[in-house]
């Protein structure tokens, strides 16, 4: 760290920083608790898509219990064909959004296979639509707790460092200015003391 100047030009250039400072922070800190909302907000959403994909597997073994027939093959029974999706700018930071997607169903012989797959087949494509909302949902969520991270830590840097050291700053240069601006006036009676202390020439 470079050594602190003891001058009144150093002095200005402290109050400055440690103006912006804390004209900065309140912004920043604004930024934070607007993400944490986000996040909470995030993180419901992907709660209810996690349990609604829990409750379709939940299901799925009552309604199809012939699922756990492994001479029938399922494989790639539905394949999403298309999936369209964004991003949103929330608080400066560029979320993945889910806009749609389509499912599309293999062909398959329809006498070759049990009358059940039918059934299987549409709820592979509900299922599909609830993994896709959670994955996104994940990203997003992470997304933003990284985000939190990065402007929590700013925010400290700020409350806990900057605006400290500046403070600190701040009061050397003034005690040093102020030292120096007693001793300057003690040298300055001490002279005129001198100068009346001496004889006067004629």
């Amino acid at each position: 760290m470079a050594r602190l100047a003891l001058s009144k030009s150093s002095l200005q250039k402290e109050r400055k920083k440690l103006a912006n400072f804390e004209k900065f922070l309140p912004s920043l800190d604004l930024k934070r608790r607007q993400l944490m909302a986000e996040r909470a907000k995030a993180a419901v959403e992907l709660a209810e898509a996690e349990e609604a994909l829990s409750r379709f597997y939940d299901g799925i073994g009552e309604l199809l219990p012939m699922l756990s027939n492994r001479e029938v093959d399922l494989t790639d029974l539905v394949q999403v064909s298309s999936l369209e999706h964004d991003e949103e700018n929330v608080v400066g930071i560029r979320l993945p959004r889910l806009r749609g997607f389509e499912v599309q169903l293999k062909a398959y012989s329809r006498l070759g296979r049990p009358q059940w797959v039918d059934g299987v087949a549409h709820r592979l494509e509900q299922s599909v639509g609830l993994h896709l909302r959670a994955r996104f949902g994940r990203r997003r969520v992470e997304i933003l707790n990284r985000a939190v991270q990065r402007t929590t830590q700013r925010v400290n840097l700020f409350e806990k460092v900057l605006i400290p050291r500046a403070r600190e700053n701040i009061k050397k240069i003034q005690i040093f200015l102020g030292d120096a601006e007693r001793a300057a006036v003690v040298r300055s009676k001490s002279a005129k003391k001198k100068r009346a202390a001496e004889p006067v020439a004629i």
